[in-house]
């Protein structure tokens, strides 16, 4: 039973959500033999028992579950529900326990509190060594009684919460190989906005490791969408003009404006109207406040930073959750981490910046790199080999 949270707020426009919700959980079930069927509540997924533990740790990585749990359904009976919640509770070791129900249909013929009562009465008596505890029970037996059919369960697991991948269009994710930017693409999946991913490499200056780390991010990232579209960027001729033809401190801040300018290309082409990106203010030189406004003066798009005031170590709390920390900390150093100078500008002048751009044709290299860059298509349920690019 997946119960919708956050989602029961949208009042017109449940019914989208909801139903994007359906087709994220059937998409992500794949070939599981399942039967799914929802109202404005709940949703409600019938299975074979075998299928379980594989169902469940694919709900786990769907946004816009508030609460999911596993219940037994049965026919709306009054002696049936006391027959089949004895049946439960004997396979279940306690030694304190409560009962509450739910009575949504109100033409059932005992009112919710008097019958818990009834139904905590059949478990004491057929039980041995038990008693309630209506304060802190080691388990609850839920009742949820509808107009057809009754639902029991004893557990209740927390969801990813959030919107359902897909209702809030698309963003373009700046993803390096670091630990900030797969956890401000995860944040940004998780108010409803699937993703493309760009990454920019610098051959051989970067290397096919490096390459590599970002496909495996991408891919653990696919667990809590569909299909992620990653576009690599050659980067090489680009920054290495950046560095014949601008002074060393500058460097850092204009190969990002090239990076934004790339970027916004790609999101265009690809119908995404916002980029996303991992910087967290004052991490590095690029990440002040004045940097950020100048590297951010190229574009008009909106540039959203879901990490901009976290932490380092609230951002790596997020990354071991989500199981890319390991993946972001292999030593194989991308575009931004090769030839950092020993005191990039932390407070760049924009006059500054437009005068060094002046030295080369950066608008030809941006025309060029876009119609050579390759675009990867991840996708969590398949398991593609790309071997052949790397």
């Amino acid at each position: 039973m997946i119960k919708y949270g956050e989602l029961t707020t949208k009042k017109g426009n449940r019914g989208f959500f909801v139903n994007t919700l359906y087709h994220n959980i059937i998409n992500k079930l794949g070939n599981i033999s399942t039967d799914i069927s929802k109202d404005n509540s709940r949703m409600y997924i019938e299975f074979k028992e075998e299928d379980l533990d594989q169902i469940l740790k694919k709900i786990n990585n769907i946004f816009g579950i508030h609460e999911y749990l596993v219940a037994t359904k049965i026919d709306t009976d009054l002696e049936g529900i006391k027959k089949e919640i004895l049946e439960i509770a004997k396979r279940e070791k306690f030694k304190t326990f409560k009962v509450e129900c739910k009575r949504s249909d109100k033409s059932f013929p005992v009112q919710s509190i008097e019958f818990a009562r009834q139904l905590g009465g059949i478990i004491l008596k057929n039980i041995a060594d038990i008693k309630v505890d209506v304060h802190h029970p080691e388990i609850i037996f839920n009742v949820e009684i509808r107009h057809k059919y009754t639902f029991i369960y004893t557990d209740a697991f927390k969801g990813l919460g959030g919107y359902p991948n897909g209702t809030l269009g698309r963003g373009m994710v700046m993803l390096s190989g670091g630990i900030d930017s797969p956890v401000a693409a995860y944040l940004t999946l998780k108010r409803g906005v699937k993703i493309d991913c760009i990454y920019f490499e610098a051959i051989p200056h970067t290397s096919i490791e490096a390459r590599e780390k970002v496909i495996t991010l991408s891919k653990k990232l696919s667990k809590y969408t569909d299909k992620i579209h990653l576009h690599i960027i050659p980067f090489t001729d680009l920054q290495e003009a950046i560095y014949k033809n601008v002074e060393p401190e500058y460097c850092i801040t204009i190969m990002r404006r090239m990076m934004y300018r790339i970027t916004e290309r790609l999101a265009k082409e690809n119908k995404c109207p916002i980029i996303i990106n991992g910087e967290s203010i004052g991490q590095v030189a690029s990440q002040t406040l004045t940097s950020m406004s100048v590297i951010n003066n190229v574009t008009n798009m909106p540039v959203i930073r879901p990490v901009a005031c976290l932490d380092k170590l609230e951002i790596i709390d997020i990354a071991k959750k989500i199981d890319t920390y390991e993946t972001s900390i292999l030593p194989f150093e991308d575009c931004c981490t090769i030839f950092v100078p020993k005191h990039p500008v932390i407070n760049p002048s924009l006059a500054m910046c437009e005068k060094f751009e002046e030295n080369f044709p950066w608008q030809d290299m941006i025309n060029k790199i876009v119609l050579e860059h390759q675009t990867l298509v991840i996708d969590d349920q398949k398991d593609e080999e790309f071997s052949d690019l790397l």
